[in-house]
């Protein structure tokens, strides 16, 4: 990083430590003892939905993210507070209240990851004051969620002293999730988040937890997140069906070959065993899984040979296996990619996250940028109704302490 953009980053931090603080002072009366943090979303480049069937993901950590300012009381109560919500109050509670799946709106996600952390005999004695902003998108696809999840691990691990590594808040992070707030949600999203390097994606086993971090070197182009705006909720969607659809296809291949997971097996090898799939809707699921997890292995690959054009053709039929065989996809996401695939300069684009809404990943050629955004937005808001969002974003690291 060059002296000039160190000195941007460092004004920013500064820039936001200054709201936040002032922000805390004015909700729970002063800010002293208050620390400031900061955990990123993530953006998945490809591999989707392969994470819960043992195949590879490939996200990377964004600079966007959630801010956080913690502060540990001397009594049992927790106080949360968003600055992402207008006329929002205080939310009380205490530790004597970390009940699972019990509806606690946003704060289900900060408290189910202090519950976790009990569950691995990790005790908190005192309460905390927690203010949160966030940056990434609402219901973006971006991984909101796991960022208040990862940035809360975080916050306790450095306020109470918890031993644990970056990797085993991730691990902590996806066990809340699946155990306080019930989604079923593979561990690729707070891996992301926890283990994010700058510039970089991470190339991830979800089975072994293996990883390698590769270099995202894209010629000159620039990644583009488009958020359709519309409002989803994994627990509430469609998600945890599809999981227990590819869970079902997965017993029935294991009775004529042996596998662990969908993501053992090869394009060649599924289409030689996917009769003892009984029925054709958990047919597709599978193969989509397998299919994705391939697709991922090549994209990997091309990258590290600055093949960036077989990267984007990858990521295009990724988009086309998650309408058509895992119908993740809908309206809005198919219409930002569609709309993106004919404009000259768009190298590759795909829907990102779990879908049913959120949001697309695409690789632009640098003078195509603009014309990118005017084109497909004006093309989104004629056919939808209302406006996508765009934002051109960079690849960054993961949680750090700012203040």
């Amino acid at each position: 990083m060059t002296d000039d953009k160190q000195k941007m980053r460092k004004r920013k931090d500064e820039y936001m430590k200054d709201i936040l603080l002032t922000k805390f002072a004015e909700v729970f009366g002063d800010c002293k003892g208050a620390k400031v943090y900061f955990a990123p979303g993530r953006v998945n480049l490809i591999g989707e939905h392969t994470d819960y069937n043992g195949g590879h993901v490939f996200p990377a950590a964004l600079t966007l993210g959630t801010y956080g300012v913690a502060r540990k009381r001397n009594d049992r109560k927790l106080r949360f507070y968003t600055m992402n919500y207008n006329r929002v109050d205080i939310v009380e509670s205490s530790l004597d209240d970390l009940v699972p799946l019990k509806r606690a709106g946003w704060t289900s996600y900060p408290k189910g990851v202090m519950w976790a952390f009990e569950q691995q005999g990790m005790k908190m004695d005192y309460g905390m004051d927690l203010l949160l902003k966030g940056t990434i998108p609402g219901s973006s696809g971006l991984s909101s969620s796991a960022s208040v999840e990862v940035l809360t691990g975080f916050i306790l691990r450095d306020l109470y002293g918890f031993q644990v590594t970056n990797q085993e808040l991730a691990i902590i992070g996806q066990y809340a999730e699946n155990n306080y707030n019930g989604v079923n949600c593979g561990i690729m999203d707070q891996f992301a988040i926890a283990m994010g390097k700058k510039k970089h994606a991470i190339f991830l086993d979800t089975v072994t937890l293996e990883y390698s971090y590769a270099p995202v070197k894209l010629k000159g182009a620039k990644i583009i997140i488009s958020c359709s705006n519309k409002r989803r909720g994994l627990a509430d969607s469609k998600y945890n069906e599809r999981r227990s659809e590819c869970e079902e296809a997965l017993q029935e291949l294991q009775k004529v070959v042996k596998i662990d997971a969908l993501g053992d097996l090869t394009e060649e090898e599924f289409e030689k065993y996917k009769h003892a799939i009984g029925d054709e809707i958990r047919q597709k699921r599978a193969k989509h899984a397998v299919y994705e997890n391939q697709r991922t292995l090549k994209a990997v690959e091309a990258l590290q040979k600055n093949d960036i054009e077989t990267f984007g053709k990858l990521m295009n039929e990724s988009h086309i296996s998650l309408r058509d065989d895992y119908e993740v996809t809908g309206r809005e996401l198919d219409t930002l990619v569609e709309e993106a695939w004919k404009i000259d300069g768009v190298i590759g684009s795909r829907m990102t996250g779990a879908g049913f809404g959120g949001c697309t990943v695409s690789i632009v050629e640098k003078d195509a940028v603009k014309k990118f955004i005017k084109k497909v937005g004006k093309a989104y808001k004629k056919k939808i109704g209302y406006e996508a969002d765009f934002y051109v974003v960079k690849l960054g690291n993961g949680p750090k302490i700012i203040y």
